[in-house]
């Protein structure tokens, strides 16, 4: 990942633990029995991730950080604009009766607001990142449809693990420095 500052690399690694731990239980909700296990471990691995990247960002919390005055605002504007869309857009699908999809379309948001907290953070590698969960979002609907799958269910399986992956990447890079 290679932030600037450890406080980031530990930041980055807490969030995206966190929330590969709900994009894994989120694909818990009706996937094939086969996937039960390797959903549990992405779960624990993800919440071990998380909790080590808390602690490591709670020790150095008085560290430099990116976000400062100037950036926090734009950084609340844009998770803002993304909780807005991921919202009116889950809304749209239940009136329009397409509550199946309402995981692709907050992954692909979630995959979008990515790119400019790359740049925010000074983060380059979020941008694979981005790229990997929006495209993530898309293939997974096309793919559950052609297996007769739940689209939660490859939604949490794709999105799950590539934020593993880069959670344990910004993990990795906090305690190698």
């Amino acid at each position: 990942m290679t932030p600037e500052f450890l406080r980031d690399a530990a930041g980055t690694a807490a969030v995206f633990g966190f929330f590969a731990m709900a994009w894994f239980g989120w694909a818990q909700e009706d996937p094939p029995a086969k996937w039960l296990w390797p959903l549990r471990i992405g779960s624990i691995l993800s919440g071990l991730t998380a909790v080590a990247g808390g602690l490591l960002l709670w020790r150095h919390w008085s560290d430099g950080s990116v976000i400062d005055a100037s950036v926090g605002p734009k950084f609340g504007i844009v998770v803002g604009v993304e909780f807005a869309l991921a919202g009116l857009g889950a809304a749209f699908l239940a009136v329009r009766k397409k509550s199946h999809l309402t995981s692709a379309w907050i992954a692909f948001v979630v995959g979008v607001h990515f790119f400019p907290v790359a740049v925010l953070l000074e983060i380059p590698a979020l941008h694979v990142t981005a790229a990997l969960v929006a495209i993530a979002s898309v293939v997974s609907v096309f793919i559950a449809r052609a297996r007769s799958l739940t689209v939660s269910a490859v939604v949490g399986a794709t999105t799950g693990p590539i934020l593993l992956v880069s959670g344990l990447l910004a993990l990795l890079d906090a305690l190698t420095r």
